[in-house]
C-alpha cells in the first residue's frame, strides 16, 4: 500500500512543555544523555576490558585515529567561517571537536585521566575564544553539524572538575543553538523548500543537543515538534514522503528517502543525522525511532538497499526554491541517483542495533550494510575534508549491544524488555563517570538525476540571507501527490507515481 505523508496530531501530557501538541515530560534531563548514556559507557569499558568482539575492533579504530591522542593541542578561533567568499577556517573547528570527542570517549573506555584532561582543555579553549560562526549560507551547516557534535563531546566530560560548564553552555546556546533555531524558523529567508533535507536535520540535531546539554526543556520540545510537524524537508514526513508497505513487505515496507533523488552522499548524511536525532531523543525518554509506525526504519532500509545496489521505487517530484520575495525556480528529480558501492559512512551500527537489538524488528538491509561498514571509524577516517567529519562515528564500539530479551515478530513492538522503550539515561554504572582530575560541503548543484529550471537566474546574493543561492541551488520543497495537492509553506512539490517497474 502506497502512503503519502499527512499531518498527525500528538497529545500533550499534563505538566509537560508543549509546542504544537508535542509534549516533553517535566523533570530533569539525564546526563550524560545525548548519544551515549552512563550505561552505554560502562558497557563499552566492560566489553573492551573483556576482549569481546566486535568492541575490541571498534576500539582499535579509535586508538589508531590521530585525533584520539592525549597530546592533541587546540587551535581556537574567535570567528569561524564556512562558505564561499569568506576566509574559511572551519576545518580547524571540526578537527578540534573530533579530538575532544575521541579523547573523551577513549577516557571512558580506559579510565585514563589524560584523555579526559585533553578533551576538557580543547573544549575550554573554544568556549573562552569563540564569538561567532559566520560565512555564506553554509554557516547554518557549520552551526548545525558542529553544534550537535560539540554538545556530544562536552556531555562526556561535563562532570570533570576543570570543565567550564556554564561558559560552554553559554557558547553553545548563543552561538550554535541560536543560529540553528533561526534557520528552522526562517530558512535564511528562502522558501522553506529551498534547502534539502540534510540542512534541516543538521540544525534540528543542534537544537535538540543544545537543549539537552543546557537543560532547556522548551528548546527540546521545539526540536521534537519540528521532527514531527515541521514545514521543512527535515521533518520526517517530508524527508520520507512516500511509504510503500507492499515493497519488501516481509521487512515492513520501504519509505522513499527524498534526497536519494539528489545524490548518494547527501542521502547518507541525512540518514545519519536522523538516526542521531532519534538516538539523542531516545536517551531522554522520547521515542522517535518508532514514530509513525517506525517510518524512519523504512526510510533507512530504503537507503541501505539502494546503497547495496538493490532496486528501489522512486516517486518523481518537483520542488520550488528561491528567496522569499526574490528570485525563484524549480527543480525536478525523477529517479534515485546512482550509487558507488564503496561509499561508506559510519552511520549504520546505531540504526541497526536499535531496531534489531532493542526492538527485535527485522531490518535486513540495514543489518547487511552495517556489517559491511564494520568496524566503524570516525572523524578523520573517511577523508580529510568536511564530509569525513559529518558523523562522530565509532558505532561498532559505541552502539553494539546485546539483544533485548523477548524480541518481537515483524512489525511488532517489544514488551518484555525495559530496553525496548526509552527511559531517561540517569541510571548506570558509576565506573563510567568522568574523572574529577566532518559534510560534505553540500555543493549547490543537484544530482545527475535532477533537472533545474528558474524563472529568473539566481543572483549571487539572495535577499536577506545574502547568499542563499550559493548553496541553495540543489535545494527543496513542499508538495502534492498525483491524486491531489497538499500545500506546504514555501511551495509545491508534485509527486508523480510511475509504473511499479520503474526506478
Amino acid at each position: 500500500m502506497l502512503k503519502v505523508s499527512g499531518a498527525a496530531a500528538v497529545g500533550a501530557a499534563a505538566g509537560a512543555v508543549s509546542v504544537s501538541g508535542t509534549a516533553v515530560a517535566a523533570g530533569a534531563f539525564a546526563h550524560p544523555g545525548l548519544l551515549h548514556t552512563r550505561t552505554d559507557l560502562a558497557r563499552m569499558a566492560a566489553k573492551v576490558k573483556a576482549g569481546a568482539a566486535p568492541y575490541t575492533a571498534g576500539f582499535a579504530r579509535l586508538t589508531a585515529n590521530r585525533h584520539a591522542q592525549s597530546g592533541w593541542q587546540a587551535r581556537p578561533q574567535a570567528v569561524v567561517y564556512r562558505g564561499s567568499g569568506t576566509p574559511e577556517n572551519y576545518s580547524i573547528l571540526y578537527n578540534d571537536i573530533h579530538a575532544a570527542y575521541q579523547n573523551a570517549l577513549r577516557h571512558h573506555v580506559t579510565g585514563e585521566s589524560a584523555y579526559a584532561d585533553t578533551a576538557v582543555a580543547v573544549l575550554n579553549a573554544w568556549s573562552a575564544t569563540l564569538t561567532a560562526v559566520n560565512g555564506s549560507a553554509d554557516r547554518f551547516l557549520a552551526a548545525g553539524l558542529y553544534g550537535y557534535q560539540f554538545a556530544n563531546a562536552a556531555e562526556l566530560v561535563r562532570d570533570h572538575g576543570d570543565f567550564e560548564l556554564a561558559r560552554f553552555q553559554e557558547m553553545l546556546s548563543k552561538i550554535f543553538g541560536a543560529v540553528s533555531d533561526d534557520f528552522l524558523v526562517r530558512h535564511n529567508n528562502a522558501v522553506v523548500s529551498n534547502y534539502w533535507t540534510n540542512w534541516d536535520l543538521a540544525n534540528m540535531a543542534c537544537v535538540l543537543a543544545t537543549g539537552v546539554f543546557c537543560d532547556d526543556r522548551a528548546q527540546v520540545a521545539r526540536a521534537v515538534d519540528y521532527f514531527k510537524h515541521g514545514a521543512g524537508l527535515g521533518a520526517i514526513k517530508n524527508a520520507i514522503p512516500v511509504v510503500d508497505d507492499d515493497v519488501d513487505a516481509d521487512e515492513g515496507g520501504l519509505g522513499e528517502w527524498l534526497e536519494a533523488g539528489r545524490d548518494q552522499g547527501h542521502a547518507l548524511l541525512g540518514v545519519g543525522l536522523m538516526g542521531t536525532f532519534c538516538e539523542m531523543a531516545w536517551n531522554q525518554g522520547i521515542d522517535l525511532y518508532g514514530y509513525d509506525d517506525s517510518r524512519f526504519l523504512k526510510g533507512a532500509q530504503y537507503v541501505a538497499k539502494w546503497n547495496l545496489g538493490g532496486q528501489v521505487p522512486f516517486t518523481a517530484s518537483t520542488r520550488r526554491k528561491g528567496a522569499v520575495g526574490g528570485w525563484s525556480g524549480s527543480e525536478t528529480v525523477t529517479a534515485a541517483a546512482g550509487v558507488d558501492p564503496s561509499m561508506i559512512r559510519p552511520i549504520w551500527a546505531m540504526i541497526a542495533n536499535h531496531y534489531t537489538k532493542r526492538r527485535g524488528l527485522p531490518a535486513t538491509y540495514v543489518t547487511r550494510i552495517a556489517a559491511k561498514a564494520a568496524p566503524e571509524g570516525g572523524g578523520g577516517d573517511y577523508g580529510p575534508n568536511s564530509g569525513g567529519y559529518d558523523q562522530l562515528g565509532f558505532g561498532t564500539l559505541t552502539f553494539t549491544r546485546d539483544r533485548a530479551s523477548g524480541g518481537t515478530a515483524a512489525g511488532g513492538t517489544t514488551s518484555t524488555s525495559s530496553s525496548s522503550s526509552p527511559s531517561p539515561a540517569a541510571s548506570g554504572s558509576a565506573s563510567a563517570s568522568v574523572s574529577g582530575s566532518a559534510t560534505s560541503p553540500v555543493p549547490g548543484s543537484g544530482s545527475a538525476s535532477a533537472s533545474a529550471s528558474a524563472s529568473s537566474a539566481p543572483s549571487a546574493m539572495g535577499k536577506g540571507g545574502g547568499d542563499l543561492a550559493s548553496t541553495g541551488t540543489g535545494d527543496i520543497v513542499a508538495w502534492s501527490a498525483g491524486a491531489g495537492i497538499t500545500a506546504l509553506a514555501g511551495g509545491l512539490l508534485l509527486l508523480r507515481r510511475r509504473a511499479r517497474g520503474g526506478q
